[in-house]
């Protein structure tokens, strides 16, 4: 048996977008025969998926821990990804994504959802806008899924996750907002103006681009609220969470 770990994320026409997911992934602290490849669902030609499999199957790698470095499992893209690698038979959602030539065993990880070292890096972000707790509501944001089924994940992981996020900052409130479908205008105004708190408004997005520097501030656009504008990345304990994923997984093939 020969590892190898497959980091996969979505992908993005922004270079910058790209670098901050390869320079996270140069700086995990794996075994030295351990080979890596991160790789992309769409854009970055010839680092695609499959190009990722090969790559490691070409290395040697019979069992390939696949990390989905994604922020929800509400993601449609983690249930196309998972039916193409194999891992499930058929997909919830149809998709135009084929399915992978892959030889090694596939042993998939779990996107982010509301993991308490993800709150942390939330919080890490935010801290600098926050000036009196008492009177704050953390309102996280993310894409969201217009799709049933997917939506409800979204739902159940991002509101998890701010709870985390307001237990760590100990402010006084917590709650989220989606793009899709969109609350965020109508939550932010609830708040700010229906109950009176200062609303950090905190993006829960790998990496920053449209979503974070043009969408969210459009939609709250005449708003009364606090932006970090800050996504996930760079972060080092990102690092960690993604370690972490990997030796989990590593032990339970040597059980």
């Amino acid at each position: 048996m020969k590892p190898g770990v497959l980091i996969i994320s979505h992908g993005s026409p922004d270079a910058a977008w790209v670098r901050l997911v390869d320079d996270s992934v140069t700086k995990l602290e794996l075994p030295a025969e351990m080979p890596v490849a991160a790789s992309f669902l769409e854009v970055v030609e010839g680092r695609l998926i499959q190009d990722g499999i090969d790559h490691l199957e070409g290395a040697g790698v019979t069992d390939l821990i696949v990390i989905p470095l994604f922020v929800s499992s509400g993601s449609t893209h983690i249930d196309e990804i998972a039916y193409a690698l194999g891992v499930k038979p058929f997909p919830e959602k149809e998709t135009d994504l084929e399915p992978f030539r892959v030889r090694a065993r596939v042993h998939f990880g779990e996107p982010v959802d509301d993991d308490p070292v993800i709150a942390h890096m939330v919080w890490d972000k935010l801290k600098a806008i926050s000036a009196e707790r008492e009177r704050e509501v953390v309102l996280l944001v993310g894409h969201g899924s217009v799709h049933d089924g997917f939506r409800q994940r979204w739902e159940r992981g991002i509101s998890s996750l701010a709870e985390h996020v307001r237990e760590i900052g100990g402010v006084k409130h917590a709650d989220y907002a989606l793009l899709n479908p969109d609350s965020l205008a109508a939550k932010t105004r609830y708040w700010s103006e229906e109950r009176g708190m200062d609303v950090l408004v905190a993006p829960l997005f790998l990496s920053g681009g449209y979503f974070t520097k043009k969408a969210i501030p459009g939609r709250l656009e005449g708003l009364k609220y606090r932006y970090s504008g800050e996504a996930l990345l760079p972060h080092p304990m990102l690092n960690d969470w993604i370690q972490r994923q990997i030796f989990t997984i590593m032990k339970s093939l040597t059980l």
